[in-house]
């Protein structure tokens, strides 16, 4: 069914721009031209679907069929997605993906100079509930070095993805942890201009989702459009 509710722009500064000078990948990636939009048709905003059937509301990327456990600091990530006026939005995919502990990710790409970790691949899929809310269980991934400038370190980040009614509708964001020193100089977090959309890039601490004797807990709640929305990659 669509959505009969009239999009809200964003307000000014709380969405990066295209173009980020101190992001120097934005340079040779951004358009050099105007948009031109392009009317959505019924094969852009029906398919392809993604069924909760398949995937489980809450899962563990610790766990594989190694056996083993996965190296690092457990963590629990838990949030709600909401619409602009705070409406849930139910039985949505979250797609998420990170680095493992020592800061390097499970692909043929990422050639740091980092251990990889053969008990955890670092990717997993999920859905919302019919109340929006969504949860999984991960390692709290680790700093690492990028080709950006002298000295330039990625903070602890995850990457989440979600999708809409179709696949034309997909957002993508990423998640940071409170009080990491390398915010202040990380240009893909600071290419947000506006501080306190920024701010709704980190995640929370919370007593609530922490399990005792398991693993802390973060709360990632996420806005997917209007004013007061998170903060997607252009």
């Amino acid at each position: 069914m669509n959505d009969p509710t009239p999009f809200r722009p964003y307000a000014p500064g709380t969405q990066p721009p295209y173009d980020v000078p101190a992001y120097l990948g934005t340079t040779k990636r951004h358009p050099k031209q105007a948009l031109h939009p392009l009317p959505q048709t019924i094969t852009e905003t029906y398919g392809p679907t993604f069924s909760p059937k398949l995937y489980p509301p809450s899962i563990d990327m610790t766990v594989n069929t190694t056996g083993k456990p996965a190296l690092g600091e457990r963590i629990i990530v838990a949030g709600t997605i909401t619409d602009e006026n705070g409406r849930p939005v139910a039985n949505t995919m979250v797609e998420i993906w990170q680095c493992n502990a020592t800061g390097r990710y499970d692909h043929p790409a990422d050639q740091h100079d980092a251990p990889l970790d053969p008990n955890f691949h670092g990717q997993g899929r999920v859905f919302t509930d019919e109340n929006g809310r969504y949860r999984f269980t991960t390692i709290r991934p680790g700093a690492y070095p990028w080709p950006n400038h002298k000295n330039a370190w990625r903070p602890n980040h995850i990457h989440f993805s979600y999708f809409g009614p179709a696949f034309a509708t997909r957002l993508i964001t990423q998640m940071y942890f409170p009080g990491d020193p390398l915010l202040a100089f990380d240009p893909i977090f600071n290419g947000v201009p506006d501080v306190h959309a920024r701010d709704r890039l980190i995640a929370k601490f919370d007593l609530d989702t922490t399990e005792a004797d398991y693993a802390l807990g973060y709360r990632f709640d996420v806005v997917l459009r209007g004013r007061a929305a998170t903060p997607m990659e252009g």
